[in-house]
């Protein structure tokens, strides 16, 4: 196929909010144009934290109507991204059994420490090379393994491949999202099956996998009429971790380079061609994500942003308004390291009263509370660049890999504050930029499988550098603050 120009729909999923972009891409371009917003928001039904998948999905098909409407000619193409290791069970006749269970419910509590002890963490790190979380899914399905809707299931689906499912009527799992699932076997790129059954979960009903690049189906014609678009359009594979999405919209020039996935979650590490699978990196607790064009994501899963998104909700709820542009600008003023936390506690996961939770981490370290909202921010903040500092040294570190310049990509971009603290801390370059690294990552790899562009992650990150301008952010920190803060906070 000659190169063209290519009107893509990129649907890509966050924690917090859905969108779907309109990708428009050829060999000198990609330009980004949302078509809908919306809303993700869990539900609590009885005493269980769910996802409303169906809400979900109604954004998705308003989304895909609008793109419709913008292209005369028709999209040539849809990919879905999304969050990783939250999943919904199908029946035998592809019915959806149940609501999804959010990540941050308790239903896993104290479960991953019996799967541990039961296989080993060596045993399951050596195999998986995934960090040990509480959520991944693996321990969310043994803990699910009694319930009814597990015993009516015959498929398990990761949440982008579920909607694509809907989309297309193809079952499958996509291979970057399937490795956060600490169910694959990051050296052969395939399901651990023996790890399944020695966890009591079947192997049977995890679909086959998926590279990133290949074509899921076409859309049903029930989806094209209720979208106006034209039946049998490709339903495509990307990277549908958005981690794995937004990496390939990282604009990094060369190799030595880190990078910050900045948005709920902060996913800290580097590129690379082969796991980790040391000693030393399973006691760092980092992960190895697969990622596109057979590439390995190296990387340290920590609390991003959500401590302020929480934070703000809860100021919200108490009457008190708050627009983050002149909160960011306070706390920007705010003395740095008048209290710093380890913003990966588990005990800021839950959604709650965030301020109420910093407050008493203060207190219980002999800091002292923060006064004002924006002492708050400023906290969370400088804690999180902390945590990005201490994951982009130990990603350098264990991986054996130089790093010249850190790209934080995702809405943390946007973050001016954060982007230079980060800088100070780690002592190198920021490069911030694109904010929609996700979506764009999304609309490339469909744009290639359909052969409006050519070439490596090289070639595609060229050109998000020629379509976006991005923001730089040279260290001016003191090392030996952030050296004095960092002892505070960890001892070391």
């Amino acid at each position: 196929m000659s190169a063209r120009s290519v009107n893509v729909a990129a649907v890509d999923l966050g924690a917090s909010s859905g969108r779907v972009m309109l990708g428009r891409v050829g060999p000198d371009h990609v330009q980004l144009l949302e078509m809908r917003r919306f809303s993700n928001r869990p539900v609590h039904i009885g005493r269980m934290l769910h996802w409303d998948v169906l809400e979900v999905y109604k954004g998705v098909l308003d989304g895909l109507r609008e793109a419709g409407r913008s292209v005369p000619d028709g999209i040539d193409g849809i990919g879905v991204d999304s969050w990783g290791v939250d999943y919904g069970l199908v029946d035998s006749s592809g019915a959806l059994v149940g609501n999804p269970v959010h990540y941050r419910d308790g239903r896993t509590d104290g479960v991953m420490e019996k799967v541990v002890a039961a296989l080993g963490a060596e045993t399951i790190y050596a195999t998986t090379g995934l960090q040990f979380l509480s959520f991944n899914t693996i321990y969310q399905l043994v803990a699910a393994m009694d319930t009814p809707q597990y015993r009516a299931a015959s498929s398990v689906l990761l949440m982008p491949d579920l909607i694509s499912y809907w989309l297309s009527g193809s079952l499958g799992a996509e291979i970057t999202n399937a490795s956060t699932t600490q169910l694959l076997d990051v050296r052969t790129r395939r399901w651990a099956t023996s790890l399944m059954t020695h966890a009591g979960l079947d192997p049977r009903m995890f679909p086959p996998l998926r590279e990133p690049g290949s074509q899921i189906g076409g859309l049903l014609s029930t989806v094209a009429a209720e979208t106006g678009l034209r039946e049998g359009v490709p339903v495509l594979a990307v990277g549908s971790h958005d981690t794995a999405s937004a990496v390939v919209g990282v604009p990094a020039d060369g190799g030595r380079f880190a990078y910050i996935s900045c948005g709920t979650w902060s996913l800290v590490g580097v590129e690379l061609s082969s796991p980790v699978l040391s000693e030393a990196s399973r006691l760092a607790n980092f992960t190895n994500e697969l990622g596109v064009d057979y590439t390995v994501r190296y990387l340290r899963n920590i609390t991003g942003l959500w401590p302020l998104q929480e934070s703000l909700r809860a100021w919200e709820a108490a009457g008190v308004s708050l627009e983050l542009p002149e909160l960011l600008r306070q706390a920007a003023v705010v003395p740095a390291f008048a209290a710093v936390v380890d913003v990966n506690d588990q005990v800021f996961l839950p959604p709650g009263n965030m301020p109420a939770r910093i407050a008493e981490a203060c207190r219980g370290s002999g800091q002292p509370e923060p006064p004002t909202p924006a002492a708050t921010a400023r906290c969370i903040l400088d804690s999180l660049a902390l945590a990005h500092r201490r994951a982009v040294r130990a990603a350098g570190e264990l991986s054996g890999r130089d790093i010249d310049v850190v790209h934080i990509v995702g809405g943390g971009a946007k973050n001016g504050l954060l982007c230079q603290l980060t800088a100070d801390a780690c002592g190198l370059l920021v490069v911030a930029g694109p904010v929609e690294a996700t979506a764009v990552g999304n609309a490339l790899v469909q744009a290639r499988a359909l052969g409006a562009i050519h070439g490596g992650l090289a070639d595609l990150r060229a050109l998000v550098r020629r379509s976006h301008t991005l923001d730089r952010y040279v260290p001016t920190g003191d090392v030996a603050a952030w050296d004095a803060a960092e002892q505070r906070v960890f001892g070391r």
